[in-house]
């Protein structure tokens, strides 16, 4: 039985705790007991693996949600206080915002539940409990079977699971694979639709030190926003209504007001989102030395533009405010993760394990049947994907970095519609409705000039960078016409084009019938984008999917073998956004020769790093008045600092913002936030020496909430462990 054989191999493995990396893993709730549950109390925590995940009883996972599409939240109140970052809830809080009520300056507190703000669109999903259904999905999958077929059969036989158990509960389902296609999960969830903004604070507290102190440490950021979920006065998730109540959680957690100190044990629980640790060196090497550099370069053009514009007033830097976040955080991330792959040798040491592998193949008949050849097959796939993955990365990141093409495709739709002999009236009614809202919220954050400047840069970058085929057909009009003069070809397609004109626009969808659809196909911008996507489509998509495919059936095989070779180290699934527990203390790093770290920062810190002349860097007046006359209430330190971060030992990733981060108790000590940018390498290769994520103090976040916003009312509703 293949559930029974891994299984078997995970709950052998739990005895051999002294191989593992504390820190290192990502951890299925559901198996602590067998996995983790010793080494977590051998490292100090006091409470049991059955308190953090029961489907018997209420346990924490019960206050635990995924926040949007990427980001973690928890439940903090017996009213549905939900807690996350801010730069989670930031474009919610850009949304709201205008010169007018500038919530990303100012903050936004609502003093009382009338003024709580509802976003539309946005949910928190909660799982009600993972189970393992490995033999069911593998049913009818045999190991000489052809790849398709193979997925066939597993789709099949996932759909017939959840469906299943949609049927019979109130509750959505979503097989999800583990250990590389190994081990199958389904996961049961709930999702609530009507989620309030409750607070967030100015940015230059949720944001402070801004990108510029993004992935570092020290760090002094406030990164947190409160939000609410609000239910059917049946208790049940509804869509918004002023009808709605708050909803009545079954676990909510303990706020200590305690705080940590270095050597403490710690734990996260969250949904990291994408993790590979068991890839094959060819895969680093592309991602670290030729897909990094590119990107960064491309998204490093963007931001110069986007930080220029936001300088020149309030309003561009509102509208700007959330795009360029975006931009910037994974620009980063991708230049850390490369520089921490070169600085730990990362390639090199995946080669070497390569070479042990290759001997422990080679040292057995039956080995070399089943994983002979296995890394020359990943080796001559990589090479085929390179050049397809490096064009695909340009097709999306330049040709379609700018707002004006992005924008353009959302018409593919009506275009394919009208063009139909037997169009459908109803159906074409359907998407020119769907547009025009869509038109409301393009136009509410677009300023033409930061989009033709943005896309003559990488227009440039595009040209520059690659070569026929891997191209689009309109560079042979950018060389040939406009003789590689960018900008002549920007101004030419905005001056050309009706899409970055929302007055034109909106008059050509009032007026929209299906014969109209040859004025789009003769816009510039939509003829653009129809052939970035059309080159994607013909000349990638299943070039792609094939290799990417073949990798997959490699992958699988050769975590197989890892773990049968390797059966003294503890193995955990790559992330894949599911739930998952991990843990480590709290402990500083040495990032460089006679550097040294201490793992946690003060408010004093806020204060050193103060410049009115640097928006990232500019300090509230009110926050210098509770400084200087050290108001900090109960929030201090036992030596009267008012703490506001601190960096752990735990494994984190993206999705893991705004993940709670708990002591032994089980109380929540901090929101985590961010990782240092020595250890973003992580999701590739886990280095302990200095792999650290970096959360907020959750003691800041009460001063603040409290002493600074006046919305101490809130406190009310939870529950303060002195």
């Amino acid at each position: 039985m293949r559930k029974n054989y891994f299984l078997l191999i995970l709950i052998s493995l739990s005895v051999l705790l002294s191989n593992a990396y504390a820190g290192e893993g990502m951890w299925i709730p559901a198996l602590l007991k067998q996995l983790n549950e010793k080494e977590m109390k051998a490292m100090g925590m006091k409470i049991s693996a059955e308190d953090i995940y029961s489907v018997n009883h209420s346990s924490m996972k019960d206050a635990i949600l995924l926040f949007g599409r990427g980001c973690t939240s928890e439940i903090i109140s017996k009213d549905g206080l939900l807690l996350t970052n801010h730069h989670c809830g930031y474009s919610a809080i850009q949304r709201h915002s205008s010169v007018e009520h500038d919530y990303l300056t100012n903050g936004f507190w609502a003093m009382s539940r009338s003024e709580e703000l509802p976003n539309p669109g946005l949910t928190a999903t909660l799982m009600i409990r993972m189970d393992e259904v490995t033999d069911r999905v593998l049913q009818g999958v045999t190991d000489n079977m052809a790849e398709a077929e193979r997925n066939r059969i597993i789709g099949k036989n996932a759909k017939e699971i959840e469906k299943e158990i949609e049927e019979t509960t109130p509750y959505q389902a979503k097989v999800k694979s583990f250990f590389k296609g190994n081990s199958y999960w389904v996961i049961v969830t709930q999702t609530f639709k009507d989620i309030r903004l409750v607070g967030a604070p100015p940015s230059n507290i949720g944001k402070f030190g801004g990108d510029t102190d993004n992935w570092m440490w020290p760090r002094h950021t406030g990164d947190f926003s409160l939000f609410r979920i609000y239910v059917g006065p049946d208790g049940k998730p509804a869509e918004y209504s002023e009808d709605n109540v708050p909803y009545q959680p079954k676990y909510y957690f303990p706020i200590s007001l305690k705080g940590v100190k270095e050597g403490d044990f710690t734990f996260v629980y969250g949904y990291p989102a994408r993790t590979n640790e068991y890839l094959p060196a060819d895969a680093v090497a592309l991602i670290a030395e030729k897909e990094n550099p590119r990107l960064i370069k491309i998204r490093d053009a963007r931001i110069k533009i986007f930080k220029k514009y936001a300088e020149q007033s309030p309003e561009l830097r509102i509208k700007y405010a959330a795009k360029e976040a975006r931009v910037a955080n994974y620009w980063k991330k991708m230049i850390g993760q490369s520089r921490g792959i070169k600085r730990m040798h990362g390639i090199e040491k995946k080669r070497a394990f390569e070479n042990s592998f290759e001997q422990w193949v080679n040292g057995s008949p039956e080995r070399k049947k089943k994983y002979g050849g296995l890394l020359t097959a990943f080796s001559e796939t990589y090479k085929q994907l390179e050049p397809y993955k490096l064009s695909a990365d340009y097709l999306w990141e330049a040709g379609m970095g700018t707002e004006l093409v992005l924008f353009a495709s959302r018409f593919n739709t009506l275009v394919q519609e009208s063009k139909k002999r037997d169009a459908d009236t109803a159906k074409i009614n359907k998407e020119v409705k769907k547009l025009k809202k869509s038109v409301q919220g393009f136009f509410k954050d677009y300023y033409v000039p930061v989009d033709k400047e943005v896309m003559a840069a990488l227009l440039k970058i595009y040209n520059e960078d690659m070569q026929f085929p891997f191209k689009p057909g309109f560079f042979h009009k950018i060389n040939d016409k406009f003789k590689n003069d960018y900008k002549a070809y920007t101004d030419y397609v905005f001056r050309k084009s009706l899409l970055d004109n929302r007055d034109k626009i909106e008059d050509f969808l009032d007026g929209y019938s299906p014969k109209k659809y040859k004025k789009l196909m003769k816009d510039p911008a939509f003829k653009m984008q129809r052939e970035i996507v059309e080159m994607y489509k013909d000349n990638y998509n299943q070039k792609l999917k094939s290799l990417n495919h073949r990798i997959d059936s490699l992958m699988r095989i050769y975590m197989r073998a890892q773990m049968e070779m390797q059966p003294e180290k503890r193995f955990y699934p790559d992330a894949n956004f599911t739930l998952r527990v991990t843990y480590g203390d709290v402990s500083g790093y040495s990032p460089a020769d006679a550097v040294q770290y201490i793992p946690y920062t003060t408010l004093n810190g806020i204060m050193e790093k103060e410049n009115p002349e640097i928006y990232d860097y500019v300090v509230e007046p009110r926050l210098k008045k509770l400084f200087k006359e050290k108001d900090f209430g109960q929030y201090a330190d036992a030596d009267g600092t008012l703490h506001v971060c601190f960096i752990a030992s735990n494994h984190t990733s993206g999705g893991n913002s705004g993940s709670p981060v708990f002591d032994a108790d089980g109380n929540l000590v901090g929101v985590n936030f961010d990782r240092c940018w020595e250890g973003t390498m992580s999701d590739l290769m886990f280095d302990p020496n200095v792999c650290r994520n970096i959360t907020l103090d959750i003691r800041y976040f009460l001063f603040v909430l409290d002493k600074y916003a006046g919305a101490g009312y809130l406190l009310d509703e939870m529950k303060l462990v002195k």
